[in-house]
This record gives C-alpha cells, sequence and structure tokens, in this order.
C-alpha cells in the first residue's frame, strides 16, 4: 500500500518559492544591487558571493560573503548560483527546429480512434540538426514544445528520441506506430522501417510502470476527494490494451477504436473507480499472461539502432547547412 502524501500547506506565500536550497560553499551572483547596511558601499549586480549560511526554507534569507569579506542576508530570489548564470548567458534562442523534422504524427485522441468534436490535435515529432548545430557550442535541445491554435506538438532530437524508445516509453513507440503520418523524409522512413528493433519484453516493464503510475494518480485522488480523474483511468486501460497487443504481435495498438465505447464510457466517468480497478486488475491478468508467452526478444537491437543514428549523423555532415535529410 502506498503512502499518502502530506497535504499539509506550508507557510503564507512559502508553497510560492522552490524546495531547493543553495547549499553552504556555493558562489552565487546578485541580481539586483545590494547596499551594505550601515555605510554607503552598493554592491552592483553581477557581485559574485560565497554562501557562508543557508536557511531551512527559501522564506528566510543567505548569508553571502564577497571577496573583500564583507557580508549581507539576501533573499533566495535575488540570487543566482554563478554556473547557471553563465550557462544562460551563452544560451541563445536558436532556429526553428521544426525545419529539420524527419518525422512527425498525429498522436492522441486522433490517432486512438477516440476523437470528438471537442478534442485537440496533437503531435509529436522527430528532428535531425544540421551537424554545425550539433558540433556548435550553441547545441539544440533535446526536446522542443510548440503550442498554438489548439495544436500542441512535442519534438525530440534523433539520438534522444532512439534513447527513449529503447526504453520502450509507450509516447516514443507509438509514434513510430502511429497510422497518422503527416510528414516524413527519407531518413524518417528508415526509422518507421525498422521499429521493430525497439521491442523486447523490457516492454512489459516499462508499460506496467506506466500503467502503475496511472492508477496511483486515480487512487490518491479518490483517497482524497472521494473522485478520480476518468481520464488517466481511460490512459490506464487504454496502455493495458496497448501492452497486451504488443506482446502478443510485436506491434505497438495506438488505434484503439474497436476498444472506442468502453474507453469513451471511462473517459466520460460513467464507472465507479471500484468498476475501473475491477477491469484494470482483468486486464493486468491478461498482459501477464501475454507476457509469459511473447515471442518478443529479451532485448531491443541496439546495435542497428546505433548504426542508424551514425548513418543519420553522416548524412547531416555530407549536407552541411541545408537543414534537411534527403
Amino acid at each position: 500500500m502506498l503512502e499518502r502524501p502530506d497535504y499539509r500547506k506550508p507557510p503564507d506565500g512559502e508553497e510560492l518559492l522552490p524546495t531547493f536550497i543553495i547549499s553552504v560553499g556555493t558562489q552565487v551572483v546578485l541580481k539586483s544591487a545590494k547596499r551594505v547596511p550601515n555605510s554607503d558601499v552598493v554592491k552592483p549586480v553581477g557581485s559574485v558571493a560565497e554562501v557562508l549560511e543557508a536557511p531551512a526554507s527559501n522564506s528566510r534569507p543567505y548569508l553571502i560573503r564577497f571577496v573583500d569579506g564583507v557580508t549581507l542576508r539576501v533573499k533566495f530570489a535575488e540570487l543566482v548560483i554563478r554556473k547557471r548564470e553563465l550557462a544562460e548567458e551563452l544560451a541563445t534562442p536558436g532556429p526553428d527546429l521544426r525545419r529539420f523534422v524527419i518525422l512527425r504524427v498525429a498522436v492522441g485522441s486522433q490517432a486512438f480512434g477516440l476523437a470528438t468534436e471537442s478534442s485537440d490535435e496533437d503531435r509529436r515529432g522527430v528532428f535531425l540538426p544540421p551537424a554545425e548545430l550539433t558540433w556548435s557550442l550553441f547545441k539544440p535541445p533535446e526536446q522542443v514544445e510548440y503550442s498554438s491554435d489548439g495544436i500542441e506538438e512535442v519534438d525530440w532530437e534523433l539520438e534522444k528520441f532512439l534513447r527513449l524508445a529503447l526504453q520502450a516509453n509507450p509516447n516514443l513507440l507509438e509514434t513510430l506506430w502511429s497510422p497518422l503520418v503527416l510528414h516524413v523524409t527519407e531518413l524518417g522512413q528508415e526509422l518507421r522501417n525498422m521499429r521493430a528493433a525497439f521491442l523486447s519484453r523490457h516492454l512489459y516493464k516499462t508499460y506496467s510502470g506506466y500503467v502503475l503510475s496511472q492508477f496511483r494518480l486515480m487512487r490518491r485522488s479518490f483517497e482524497k476527494t472521494g473522485k478520480y480523474k476518468a481520464k488517466h483511468a481511460m490512459h490506464l486501460i487504454r496502455l493495458l490494451y496497448s501492452g497486451i497487443h504488443a506482446l502478443r504481435t510485436g506491434e505497438i495498438l495506438v488505434d484503439v477504436g474497436e476498444h472506442r465505447d468502453e474507453l469513451l464510457r471511462i473517459k466520460a466517468g460513467s464507472l465507479s473507480f471500484e468498476e475501473v480497478r475491477t477491469r484494470a486488475l482483468e486486464l493486468d491478468q491478461v498482459f501477464q499472461q501475454a507476457f509469459a508467452t511473447t515471442a518478443l526478444p529479451e532485448r531491443p537491437d541496439t546495435e542497428r539502432v546505433n548504426r542508424f543514428l551514425i548513418h543519420a549523423r553522416r548524412r547531416m555532415v555530407d549536407e552541411p547547412g541545408t537543414g534537411q535529410a534527403r
């Protein structure tokens, strides 16, 4: 039985502050000028100091010491860790990475076969930046998100995508198997053609973890309020169906339209918590049986995936500055 979280409210205002405490000895930088008490001395913005005393919470000030020995008590919001500040100064907005996407698909209710008139459009993609971006000081992020006009899009840099897919992350596997392909290059199609290389018996553990997470969210809400989030329940059942199908067939079931009526009833909150729990336990038994007889290999084909990554990187070296993979 999992412990219930502690819902005690902290003192007024404190819940707005981060719980991370800057440790003693850390070098920090002033974000605003500070006057030294009882003097005309002003420490300018950018002055570097060392943390002498750290408070128990960020609602209290830190005691910091400058190189000349002067000490001040300064609030958390007026400080930045020196290493973090340098990293922020080097950061640049960078190019719009959507032009480097090699694969973009629709996911969510549209791809699941569960869309209604109020459904938004969710997209996921994989991008491969040109070599000069990957090699530069200003490397592109591993993941970017875009939102506009009811469309939510998440794109992963190719290497990050491959690593997560090898771990049988359901979101990444659904991206590879989505039936709604919106954009694909030659390299993107090569990636889809080798998608079976990502599947292994490890999928059972990963999907089980996601199912447990969804159920934990449901149970905590139910214990606290007597209600549960029906969307969590729907995704729990959907993931079980998808996991069973994957273990039996070696394919990821994205379009669950054959279970549409059941899943939409759950999403609408038509089932009690106990009814959802009973259904989840029934499907979990089937999931375990499918795992016991699956033909999936023990491990994914990491060598094949690695060869593809190197091949893709070389393609971008051969085509410098184009921003497009052939």
